[in-house]
């Protein structure tokens, strides 16, 4: 019996020490937070794997239906029919579960039903449509068959990428928009705005949470704040950042519950250059800072595992790609577009990996990947990963629990 009790006494040391070496948990001003070290608690030994389903998209095909330009959101209605936003090409497109062609939504313009590059989609639980529309200061809903509902106009609050709750309420993150032609010193002695902003009905903020940080200089707070953020099916909601080595999980009343870091190869606190922006007859002048990309998505799959989309290195100048925006003013009022320049044959790279956390912040482990991603979303036991400007389409992968 003894000798029965040393083994167990042994087994679990080890599985303690295997767990304590995965990752350093401390508690801060009530806070808590995870350091997790590269392999995760599961190390060599993963518990789950992902298995190729499909493409939804195909820049090289005759058919226009599946051929997007810059997509930038996928969304899932009650019958696992596929909504992608193509932002590019000012339109929805809706596939079935099989990825069969259903219809099209929307097209360019100002009107009811028409978009200007939206950049968010979601469909709340009576399948309607909600797309963030921030060129034309707005959302849109529309009705299942993509016939226009109301507008919520946005005026006060750039629109930026939003989230649905349960209560159809929309979580919205910080507006996109032109930088303004000041220097940035007006903004110095203010009070940096949240991250993420609770909408009533109408648009107007009911609440906010989520503290940026502050890095003492205009531009490095615009881009070193950017984030991806997601809601579980309890509502509570997720934020990996792009450009710090941080994670984490509020409640759905906004109370911050953990927050988890990782080992990198790299180092994400110290910015490359600061960038510049010049104001100068009436022309501006903007390079952004060059700073290191830690995360491009998060998502929530249905055992509430956090799945994060990182980067195992910095990308090379010969996998570079810019888009860049031109906005011209004339009689028949504004005329905008998008365009994207580099090496986009380059569509295949050993510098991302899925990266897997328990409800709770510890990292599980990590699967690596052979192509670009841009962002991430799961329905079900399905995982799609977004290419937007290369292959210009989402893969769609089984999550296998092994």
């Amino acid at each position: 019996m003894k000798t029965i009790l040393k083994i167990l006494a042994l087994s679990l040391l080890l599985i303690t020490t295997s767990y304590s070496l995965a990752q350093k948990i401390e508690t801060k001003d009530g806070l808590r937070i995870v350091h997790n070290e590269k392999e995760g608690k599961w190390g060599k030994n993963p518990e789950l794997s992902i298995e190729y389903v499909k493409n939804i998209g195909n820049i090289e095909s005759l058919n226009e239906n599946v051929l997007f330009y810059m997509p930038v959101d996928i969304a899932f209605d009650s019958k696992d029919n596929i909504y992608i936003l193509d932002s590019g090409n000012h339109r929805i497109q809706k596939f079935d579960a099989d990825g069969k062609y259903l219809a099209t939504f929307g097209r360019q313009g100002e009107g009811p039903g028409e978009f200007q590059y939206p950049i968010s989609l979601n469909i709340d639980t009576e399948g309607y449509l909600y797309i963030s529309d921030p060129q034309n200061q707005r959302i849109q809903i529309l009705k299942p068959n993509g016939a226009e509902f109301t507008t919520i106009p946005m005026h006060e609050n750039p629109a930026g990428k939003t989230k649905l709750f349960r209560s159809g309420q929309m979580l919205m993150a910080e507006g996109q928009g032109f930088i303004s032609f000041g220097t940035g010193d007006e903004e110095k002695n203010k009070e940096l705005p949240k991250l993420l902003k609770l909408l009533d009905s109408e648009g107007k903020v009911s609440k906010d949470f989520g503290e940026k940080r502050d890095y003492k200089d205009f531009l490095l707070n615009r881009m070193g704040n950017q984030i991806h953020f997601t809601i579980d099916k309890n509502d509570f909601v997720y934020i990996a950042f792009d450009y710090q080595n941080r994670i984490e999980k509020y409640s759905p009343e906004g109370k911050l519950l953990w927050r988890a870091d990782r080992t990198l190869n790299y180092d994400t606190d110290k910015p490359k250059n600061k960038g510049s922006r010049k104001a100068s007859g009436g022309r501006v002048s903007i390079q952004m800072p060059d700073m290191n990309h830690c995360s491009s998505g998060v998502a929530v799959d249905y055992k509430g595992r956090i799945w994060v989309s990182s980067f195992l290195r910095q990308i090379e100048d010969n996998e570079k790609v810019n888009t860049s925006m031109r906005v011209t003013m004339g009689a028949g009022g504004r005329n905008m577009s998008k365009s994207v320049s580099g090496n986009t044959d380059v569509q295949k790279t050993d510098m991302y990996q899925l990266e897997v956390y328990s409800t709770d912040g510890v990292l599980l482990g990590a699967i690596p990947l052979t192509h670009f991603v841009d962002d991430i979303r799961i329905n079900k036991d399905r995982i799609f990963l977004l290419d937007e400007k290369r292959g210009m389409l989402y893969r769609e992968y089984r999550i296998i629990d092994n």
